[in-house]
């Protein structure tokens, strides 16, 4: 996925110089991707089912890379465009069965370790930057779109085998309607109850999505033109080296920030992420050369998975229905309204693009300060459960327990 969503950036540029692509449809580009991400995430909350298909992730693995080296097969921006809303729909629905995956399976599993998970996003961002870095003085656009379609392959063919979310059991099925069964009972007794018996956790999320959602639009425009904004004041390879420096620093950055979860409040993490990361989009654009290029890299990278580490787990500790589907659809949406904001900028260059990406980042940023008043940390809500079965004769202990 980190190949499939991320080695436009660094090979931007070289379709600015070799395939005459304009800056306005480079954005346009960006923003079908983005828009195919939205609707893979759509699928993910209208049929969960999804999330639990291996035939699904598999065909989104070949889907994916094919749109890669589908790529260099033509000039035309319409096909482009719908090669790279393909690519889109296909990370998307990677991400929501991988995410599944993970909260699923190593559930009881330190949290630094879906942390590094994630971290594999980016390594596909540095292991494409340094591949288009490396073609980049002897190949042209063509190149590093094959190079990184056989990136992709390789990488789709080591996740082959990854089991996504198991589906329920006939007895966590059945436990299921008997919960529901008493929760319905239980709010008719809950709304003569005093409001303090328990958190409502809506407000919480509805601040939690519009700064993630923010973080969208923010984190993306940076995301998309960071390597054409550095190398528009700094021409030669830092542009590229510094989105190699991206992924590298994103690599550790989400079993980091998870660690820092353990000790500290995620909603505090998620205000000092984004602030963290509203700074190192501005540095290119308001200081400029390399000392501010690298640094600008290195917070940015070691952000932007963190901050989607943090969001998704503060989803889950609210749990909220179904939170990493709509947390995704509203980064997604966010991703979509980012070039489309900036593309009027960017006639006058990037620098611009880059402090309207800063500036939403601050209020994502804001928001988050929001989340944080009153955030339940040790939340006990008030829920009914359904009622302790014995074990039967034939049942162990152990499978009694895990049938809970």
């Amino acid at each position: 996925m980190g190949v499939g969503r991320f080695v436009y950036t660094p090979i931007l540029p070289l379709m600015h110089a070799g395939a005459g692509l304009s800056a306005s449809a480079g954005a346009n580009l960006a923003t079908a991707n983005y828009v195919g991400y939205l609707l893979g995430a759509l699928v993910g909350i209208l049929a969960p089912a999804v999330v639990r298909s291996r035939a699904l992730l598999r065909a989104s693995l070949v889907v994916l890379t094919g749109t890669l080296a589908a790529m260099p097969a033509t000039h035309d921006t319409a096909v482009w465009c719908a090669l790279r809303l393909l690519a889109g729909v296909a990370s998307a629905l990677i991400f929501v069965i991988a995410v599944s995956s993970l909260l699923s399976h190593l559930r009881e599993y330190p949290a630094h370790l879906p942390g590094w998970a994630f971290g594999g996003v980016g390594a596909g961002i540095a292991l494409s930057g340094l591949l288009v870095l490396l073609l980049r003085p002897v190949a042209d656009w063509r190149a590093a779109w094959w190079a990184s379609a056989a990136l992709a392959a390789v990488l789709a063919i080591a996740s082959w085998n990854l089991r996504p979310e198991a589906p329920p059991t006939t007895t966590q099925a059945t436990q299921a309607i008997q919960a529901a069964q008493a929760t319905e009972a239980t709010t008719v007794i809950a709304a003569t109850a005093d409001s303090s018996d328990g958190p409502r956790t809506h407000r919480w999320f509805t601040a939690l999505f519009a700064s993630y959602t923010l973080e969208g639009i923010g984190y993306i425009i940076a995301g998309t033109f960071l390597v054409a904004a550095i190398e528009q004041s700094s021409p030669g390879p830092l542009g590229g080296g510094a989105w190699v420096l991206v992924g590298l620093a994103a690599v550790p950055s989400s079993a980091l920030w998870a660690r820092l979860g353990r000790r500290r409040s995620r909603p505090d993490l998620l205000l000092a992420a984004l602030v963290v990361q509203a700074v190192g989009i501005a540095l290119p654009a308001l200081i400029g050369g390399a000392p501010a290029a690298l640094v600008s890299a290195v917070l940015f990278g070691a952000t932007f998975i963190g901050v989607s580490t943090l969001a998704l787990a503060t989803g889950a500790h609210l749990e909220f229905p179904r939170s990493v589907a709509l947390l995704t659809a509203g980064y997604s949406g966010g991703q979509i309204l980012g070039p489309l904001v900036v593309a009027p900028l960017l006639h006058h260059g990037y620098q611009q693009a880059l402090i309207l990406a800063a500036s939403v980042v601050l209020v994502a940023a804001v928001a988050a300060a929001v989340l944080r008043i009153g955030f339940p940390h040790h939340m006990v809500v008030v829920r009914a459960t359904a009622p302790v079965r014995q074990p039967a004769p034939t049942e162990s202990a152990a499978d009694a327990g895990s049938h809970r």
